[in-house]
């Protein structure tokens, strides 16, 4: 299927294949315009309709223009070293054609263009549709007025991967992600409707803001956190947030020993977010994705599970000792149970002892892994005791579901924080 995707992106299978391969077609909830009001839209994708006026190959590049004013007027631009993947010269493929051209509008010196390398991302015969509106215009996001409180979930989306073959992973191995869960998780995320929201098996950012922008154009999360970690298989954790996010730090290339001196790093990543609400003091979210028990728990996937685990109480205890008072979280999919010495490791002891907040939650609510005959709580949200003074009494809730329910084999923990609390209260 990925290898079908390349094929299409070359140019070498028609453009209608691609409907056929893609759970989230790349064009799907992108408004559709008249080329004349392509400026509104610059830095956003969208599909411009528009009837080609005029072609011209200038060096290196074929210009399809739409008014005779071609210098600051709406452009298509394709570069030459694409003309091979075209089954025609573009300056005569396009001529007197009425089109449809997908892509992220920008400004090149001050007129609105889009560039395209590739013929699949080219409609011929598309007219604007007078009637039908875009997909997903009646689900906007509305302002929400920040009253001082943020809610924070957890949630392993269980494999979210596109149809694209990536090179440099083994991303053949995972099945593309098909349109019914990715439906049933973004109704699950509805649900929560957290302010800000730590992803794991997560295949790209591009991806994610594609299900981002198709799927919850109306939950507001205008931020988009993902850096590539270690994971042969591609899978990163992300985050999702609707306040603004500051510094962000990924450990990737930190290494550590592990219980017996032996030198490791994160199989995937501990990715930290600057989260940074309007009017309060920011907060650290700390996202992780700690490595499985796949094959069924081993000396070596828990020497690896320790090795992570004591490496983050390092870097939890650093900034403790920095700053007594520092507000994080930390979240994420720990791969084992709370009773567990990684776990554990995490929460710690004595005055840097994390927060937990399961004990609100009824034992029979304490699933967050919902397949059988493993259903455990391995999903958790901590906190600093600082930000565990923030905690609202009783919010800690965990969704129910399974992959044919929510999309997922994995149950979402949220939690809500009172941010204008003291820390010192």
């Amino acid at each position: 299927m990925k290898n079908r995707a390349m094929l299409l992106l070359a140019g070498l299978l028609p453009a209608a294949a691609f409907a056929q391969t893609a759970p989230l077609p790349a064009d799907e909830g992108a408004p559709r315009v008249r080329w004349q009001d392509a400026r509104q839209y610059v830095g956003q994708d969208a599909v411009v309709f528009g009837h080609v006026l005029q072609t011209k190959t200038i060096r290196n590049w074929c210009f399809l223009n739409f008014h005779p004013d071609y210098r600051t007027t709406f452009t298509v631009a394709i570069p030459r070293h694409t003309f091979e993947r075209f089954p025609a010269a573009p300056e005569k493929m396009y001529a007197d054609k009425d089109i449809a051209v997908f892509g992220r509008v920008v400004l090149y010196k001050g007129k609105p263009e889009i560039v395209v390398g590739s013929p699949a991302r080219i409609t011929v015969g598309a007219k604007f549709p007078e009637q039908a509106a875009p997909k997903n215009t009646a689900r906007v996001a509305k302002p929400r007025a920040f009253e001082g409180s943020c809610a924070v979930a957890t949630f392993n989306l269980l494999n979210l991967f596109d149809e694209q073959d990536d090179p440099y992973h083994s991303d053949e191995t995972t099945r593309v992600k098909p349109r019914s869960e990715l439906d049933r998780v973004a109704d699950t995320i509805r649900q929560l409707d957290a302010d800000v929201l730590a992803l794991q098996e997560v295949e790209s950012r591009g991806y994610l803001e594609r299900f981002v922008r198709m799927l919850l154009p109306d939950l507001g999360y205008e931020h988009v956190v993902l850096l590539e970690g270690n994971s042969h298989r591609g899978i990163d954790v992300a985050l999702l947030s609707r306040f603004p996010v500051g510094p962000v730090t990924s450990y990737r290339h930190l290494r550590f020993p592990d219980p017996a001196g032996r030198m490791m790093s994160f199989r995937r990543d501990l990715l930290r977010a600057r989260i940074e609400p309007p009017g309060v003091p920011p907060f650290d979210v700390f996202v992780v994705h700690l490595k499985s028990k796949a094959g069924g728990e081993t000396e070596e996937t828990l020497a690896i599970r320790m090795g992570e685990t004591l490496q983050i109480r390092r870097i939890l205890d650093g900034l403790l000792a920095a700053d007594p008072s520092a507000r994080f979280v930390i979240c994420g999919d720990f791969n084992d149970t709370l009773d567990s010495k990684p776990v554990q490791a995490v929460i710690g002891t004595g005055s840097g002892r994390l927060g937990v907040f399961v004990d609100d939650l009824p034992d029979d609510q304490r699933i967050t892994y919902n397949k059988e005959p493993h259903r455990s709580m391995i999903d958790f949200i901590m906190a600093s005791p600082a930000m565990g003074k923030c905690y609202r009494k009783g919010s800690c809730r965990v969704l129910p579901g399974s992959v044919s329910a929510t999309g997922s084999d994995h149950n979402p923990v949220s939690v809500v924080f009172d941010l204008r609390k003291s820390g010192d209260s």
